[in-house]
């Protein structure tokens, strides 16, 4: 049994997520301590364990001391299979966070799954439906890997009720190694709100791309109020993505209280400018959910980054622990490569 120390790094929900679908797709069990050791509430929250439950159920796994607030637990999978499944976080907790750890076994399953989640698809600390579905599965589909995502319903905090339903079909993910981004090919996005002022959407999307520059020529960002059929209760996003020649980029932000719109557009505008301008082939934020499906994949693969995060360096380590790869990264530029083999 391969131990975790769930303090280890950012200390946070994604390394207990990447370390359960890592041991469903080996075999490996594991015993996870300290989970989540370096947040403010320490233990497993309702989406935390939901998510585990859910690796639970696809991989066959025996669990021990697995329960809300739990700070540590035994997972001990049996054999991946595909099938139709349904996973409700309960609460507002994000479905993207359930799929970060789903995704990756139901991959590697070889078999055909459908999938319908019911949580928040629009949550803070979390990555909106959006990006998820417009810049990690872009980069998965490039790698080979077939999955198809549909929004039936946007949910957000606190009432969270949103539902997504993923489809996945058997392939085997390839390496990829993306040296440079190639010619901007399009600039496209969504900003929105649910039983909020429309203005609020504009004010994201008009502040988006007055960040872009010169961008802007190539740019489409949508601005929508979405109806009582689309999504529960108040809440809104923005997410930006930039299509290239050879990989895709993207930012987001979700609408808070207190927050100004401006200052969301802003930021998904200045980011995204940031990474097409240092000529990054992967944003901040995908670099870290890249890694494991990079892992899987076999062979050599590499990337360029901005920067490196400490989500980031806590995925490599812990992703050597389970499987014979080899992280390096060096100074290439203004960027960062990240280079992943066996």
């Amino acid at each position: 049994m391969i131990e975790i120390d769930g303090a280890y790094g950012e200390g946070g929900g994604q390394l207990v997520r990447t370390a359960v679908a890592l041991s469903a797709i080996t075999g490996q069990a594991t015993r996870v301590v300290n989970v989540r050791a370096r947040r403010d509430k320490a233990g497993l929250a309702p989406q935390h364990l939901a998510a585990v439950r859910a690796v639970a159920e696809v991989s066959g796994a025996k669990t021990e001391g697995l329960e809300l607030r739990a700070t540590s637990f035994t997972f001990s999978p049996g054999g991946l299979q595909g099938g139709t499944f349904c996973f409700d976080v309960g609460t507002a907790g994000s479905v993207t966070l359930v799929m970060q750890a789903l995704l990756p076994p139901l991959l590697a399953s070889g078999a055909e799954a459908r999938v319908v989640i019911t949580g928040g698809t629009d949550v803070r600390q979390a990555p909106p439906i959006d990006y998820l579905k417009e810049v990690i599965l872009r980069h998965v589909a490039r790698m080979g890997g077939r999955v198809r995502l549909a929004t039936v319903r946007r949910g957000y905090y606190p009432r969270g009720g949103g539902e997504i339903t993923v489809e996945i079909s058997p392939a085997k993910l390839s390496p990829i190694n993306l040296s440079v981004p190639g010619a901007l090919r399009r600039l496209k996005g969504l900003a929105h709100v649910a039983n909020l002022p429309a203005s609020i959407a504009e004010r994201m999307r008009d502040t988006a791309l007055a960040q872009l520059g010169e961008a802007t020529r190539r740019a489409s960002i949508a601005s929508r109020v979405l109806g009582a059929a689309e999504a529960i209760g108040p809440g809104g996003a923005i997410v930006a993505w930039a299509e290239t020649e050879h990989t895709v980029l993207g930012a987001a932000r979700v609408a808070e209280r207190g927050v100004r719109a401006e200052a969301l557009g802003e930021a998904v505008g200045r980011e995204l400018c940031s990474d097409l301008a240092a000529g990054a082939t992967a944003d901040v934020h995908a670099t870290d959910q890249l890694l494991v499906y990079l892992a899987l994949a076999g062979g050599e693969s590499s990337f360029t980054t901005r920067t490196l995060s400490s989500h980031a360096q806590t995925a490599m380590w812990l992703i050597h622990r389970f499987l014979p790869v080899r992280f390096t990264t060096e100074p290439h530029g203004a960027l960062y490569r990240v280079r992943v083999g066996r």
